[in-house]
Formats: C-alpha cells, sequence, structure tokens
C-alpha cells in the first residue's frame, strides 16, 4: 500500500482540492403541467415523461389490490401454552372445590 514519505501542506492540499466545485442540478420545465422537473426524471407532480404518463407505482398498487386475499378453510387449533394454562386454571378451580 502506498504511504506518503511526509505529510502534504495546507497550500498544496487547497490547490489540489480547488477543482472541487458543486455544480446545480440541470432542470427543465415539464411540458405537460409546467412544473420544474429535474432531467431525464419522471415528473413529481403530474407523473409523466416527455408527455407520456407514467404511473407504474400506481398500476403495481392496482395489481396488487385487484389479488382477493386467500382465505384459509382450516380452523385454527388452539395454542399450546393456552391450553396449559387453561389446565392450571381448571386445577386451581377443582382445589378450591374441594377446600
Amino acid at each position: 500500500m502506498a504511504v506518503p514519505k511526509k505529510r502534504t501542506g495546507h497550500s498544496a492540499q487547497g490547490s489540489r482540492r480547488a477543482n472541487w466545485k458543486a455544480t446545480k442540478p440541470e432542470t427543465t420545465k415539464c411540458p405537460n403541467c409546467g412544473e420544474t422537473v429535474l432531467t431525464h426524471t419522471v415528473c413529481t407532480a403530474c407523473g409523466t415523461y416527455k408527455g407520456q404518463p407514467v404511473r407504474l407505482a400506481d398500476k403495481a398498487a392496482a395489481v396488487v389490490e385487484a389479488k382477493p386475499a386467500k382465505k384459509s378453510t382450516k380452523k385454527e387449533a388452539p395454542k399450546a401454552e393456552e391450553t396449559k394454562v387453561e389446565e392450571v386454571k381448571a386445577e386451581e378451580t377443582v382445589e378450591k372445590t374441594e377446600e
């Protein structure tokens, strides 16, 4: 691994970083609604791209809603813990009635 022999000075470091500039993102106006939009992206206001309507998220949600939920025909059996608790309560009531 390369290791520098000496520490880089502040001046050399500043000169190297002089070309690091933040740039504004390119924006355009939506041809459909006139909203300012990032280039090459779908308009968040009206959902169009190059004048064509694009709403993939809505279509996917509609497909999910169209499928009916499966109903199970099996009856749910009581859990083992619940049956143990019920047995203990039953034993306690029997003991109380015997006393």
